[in-house]
């Protein structure tokens, strides 16, 4: 679902016993995750967040004066 401003609730997901969660479809099509692919895990105090490493990559890149 698509809330105000381009940001989107995509529901609750729960932890497995090996910690593992299930992203959800309609936000792996968001965001063009499949599978195979790496993601960063970020956090504070206040949460986490997940987002892919090319991502990161990128701006990573350009800050180097790459592509």
């Amino acid at each position: 679902m698509e809330a105000e401003n381009g940001k989107f609730i995509f529901g609750v997901v729960k932890v497995g016993e090996r910690g593992q969660i299930v992203i959800p479809k309609e936000a792996r099509e968001v965001y063009g995750i499949n599978a195979g692919d790496s993601l960063l895990v970020l956090g504070d105090s206040k949460g986490m967040a997940v987002v892919k490493t090319e991502i990161f990559q990128d701006k990573i890149d350009e800050m180097l004066g790459g592509n």
